[in-house]
């Protein structure tokens, strides 16, 4: 995405149930390395990661973190965009439903006005592919769930 003075802005999506969006310049890996982490504290460990072939993606540092956290990073092959389409589906209606609509002077326009839409899409957004409720009411739904089933394998023991 073309943002400030013609310097790009890079998206960093990080599940498919969009939290916080990081807006950056420059994605380093520290950055994912950081925010993945923060991930795993928030809603628990995933089996894999799903990865476009950029520099920040293929460092030593980023493979010593997923072996260290048993993460199977997953690479997509190179100029097949496709193969994570969910995330450039996602960066496309970010890009659209929001952030195209105004002229911002500083990245922290950008990330107030991208924080706002993330609200929105997981609080207020009728999602049809998950039964055309929010994103939040499913993972409501899911963890209260989870709680039953819990409570129900202490019961049984």
């Amino acid at each position: 995405m073309v943002g400030i003075s013609g310097h790009s802005i890079s998206l960093m999506i990080i599940t498919r149930k969009p939290l916080p969006l990081r807006l950056t310049f420059r994605c380093r890996t520290e950055q994912i390395v950081r925010a993945s982490q923060q991930v795993i504290e928030w809603r628990g460990k995933p089996r894999s990661i799903r990865c476009d072939n950029g520099p920040e993606y293929i460092s030593h540092k980023l493979d010593a973190w997923a072996d260290k956290q048993a993460v199977k990073l997953e690479f997509i092959q190179p100029v097949k965009p496709q193969q994570n389409a969910y995330v450039e589906r996602f960066n496309r209606i970010v890009r659209y439903d929001r952030l195209n609509h105004f002229i911002f002077l500083e990245i922290e326009e950008v990330q107030t006005e991208a924080t706002k839409w993330m609200w929105t899409y997981n609080n207020e957004r009728h999602n049809m592919a998950i039964g055309g409720i929010t994103p939040r009411q499913k993972l409501s739904r899911a963890m209260a769930r989870d709680n039953l089933k819990s409570k129900t394998r202490k019961i049984l023991l």
